[in-house]
């Protein structure tokens, strides 16, 4: 068994927990080993490799503390970037060694992304937080439609290789939207999956291939492909791609779930700017209506904790004493006093009052 992730005796732990904090005991700890902690997950990346034209998967070495998760979650991954700490959501793959694999396309202007798929090197530690998410698969066998584009790939690939590791037990039909053929991650190990399991069927849909650009989401052939009234669909990808899958099967299959990793552009939003208190700093701001209240914060200088950037972990989210927001995914208002708001996917409607 790798020494990295050998079980240790536990008395040492429990005995340094009375006599030492934590940040005291992990200041010297990893000094021995960058993964010995007292209770903080962290993993150490091991291994990387092109996953497409414009993507890398890295593998990833967790230690003792980290408590695993379901296919399909996500998990924020800490990284040190000059002196900071950033933190973003990513859907990693669980391998069969206990490592993780994460996909990472670099994005314009992504200062974390650009650095995991251009700088990040072998041995480099990162913090990992819990698992978070409900896009995992269904305790009962279940004909399912997976629908994604570009790194919405990520959850389902996970969930794919949990399939197969059960003999795919149910009919599933993978829906994969890229713009270029060259952008497509995991075909080889897609294609072997579909070989091995007739149950199985994966489409590529290339939205710019010169001869025949496939067509989008909201009125792509799916009855074609699977009966759409007991299919339990799960979709992700950017947020105007899980958007239209939303109006089109919402209400028409048997089940439907989905994650977006963008904020879409809203046609109905509204114009202008309101007065934001912030009540624990006393701080009034005039932000926009038709941004997300973490990214107007931002940029105004002030940094709440964040996660995922998707309404997903709730790690923004804070109390309203008074105002609308409105919902950036659904466009629904919401005016309930001492209720939570997910700064990342909620826009200032009227004046507000925030717990920040």
């Amino acid at each position: 068994m790798n020494a990295l992730l050998a079980p240790r005796p536990l008395w040492p732990l429990r005995l340094a927990r009375r006599v030492v904090s934590p940040a005291l005991f992990d200041f010297w700890s990893t000094r021995l080993n960058p993964l010995w902690t007292l209770e903080q997950p962290l993993a150490r990346l091991v291994s990387r490799g092109k996953a497409s034209r414009d993507a890398v998967t890295l593998v990833l070495r967790p230690n003792r503390h980290w408590q695993g998760m379901h296919a399909g979650q996500h998990l924020n991954l800490g990284v040190e970037i000059d002196g900071r700490r950033l933190v973003r959501s990513y859907s990693p793959t669980p391998l069969e060694d206990g490592n993780l694999a994460i996909t990472v396309k670099a994005i314009t202007g992504g200062l974390v992304s650009r650095h995991l798929a251009n700088d990040a090197r072998i041995g480099d530690v990162m913090a990992l937080d819990a698992a978070f998410g409900d896009m995992v698969l269904p305790a009962s066998t279940a004909d399912l439609l997976l629908l994604a584009a570009g790194s919405g790939i990520t959850p389902m690939r996970a969930l794919l290789r949990s399939l197969a590791a059960r003999g795919m037990p149910a009919n599933v039909d993978l829906m994969y939207w890229a713009r270029r053929r060259d952008e497509l991650c995991f075909v080889d190990e897609l294609d072997a999956m579909a070989a091995a399991h007739p149950r199985l069927r994966v489409h590529y849909l290339i939205t710019r291939d010169d001869a025949s650009p496939a067509p989008r989401v909201d009125v792509a052939p799916l009855e074609a492909i699977a009966s759409l009234a007991e299919r339990r669909v799960l979709a992700c990808g950017p947020g105007g791609f899980v958007q239209a899958a939303r109006s089109r099967l919402e209400g028409h299959v048997a089940h439907f779930a989905a994650e977006a990793f963008s904020i879409p552009a809203r046609t109905d939003g509204e114009e202008g700017s309101v007065a934001v208190r912030l009540a624990r700093s006393g701080r009034t701001l005039q932000l926009p209506r038709g941004q997300s209240l973490l990214e107007s914060l931002e940029a105004q200088g002030v940094r709440p904790s964040h996660g995922c950037r998707m309404g997903i972990c709730n790690t923004c989210a804070c109390g309203r004493q008074s105002g609308t927001t409105r919902q950036l995914l659904t466009g629904a208002l919401s005016s309930e006093p001492s209720s939570q708001v997910r700064l990342c996917i909620s826009a200032p409607s009227t004046d507000l009052i925030l717990d920040l």
